[in-house]
């Protein structure tokens, strides 16, 4: 089982917002599915062949996942550049594992992370 999902809305009250202010680390904007309000969520994107992959290490049942699986699309802020990605879709360790850069760092056997998030350029 990934991270507890209570541990998420903790991350996200507190810790994202830290991360957002320092504006170091990669961030993925999505709209809320319900609200139509635009979310900016920091994370790790990790380059794949034509696109980017995204660890869900709460797995494909956080609110940021779901807003970009309902809108079909997301834009991703690396290094103050903007990329549009499209057609999300969860895929399992078999497919990202396969796919992630050399040296990227996998989250722990214990975590149990089953599912990873690959979007692709939009054209």
């Amino acid at each position: 089982m990934p991270m507890p999902l209570w541990f998420g809305h903790i991350n996200k009250r507190i810790f994202n917002k830290l991360e957002l202010r320092k504006g170091k680390r990669p961030v993925l904007a999505h709209v809320g599915r319900s609200s139509g309000k635009t979310y900016r969520t920091p994370l790790d994107a990790h380059p794949v062949a034509d696109g980017y992959m995204f660890i869900l290490v709460y797995g494909s049942g956080s609110d940021w996942v779901q807003n970009i699986l309902a809108a079909g699309s997301a834009i991703l802020e690396i290094d103050g550049k903007r990329i549009d990605l499209e057609a999300p879709r969860i895929v399992g360790p078999e497919v990202a594992i396969d796919a992630l850069p050399e040296g990227t760092r996998r989250p722990p056997k214990f975590m149990n992370v089953t599912e990873f998030l690959q979007m692709d350029l939009s054209r």
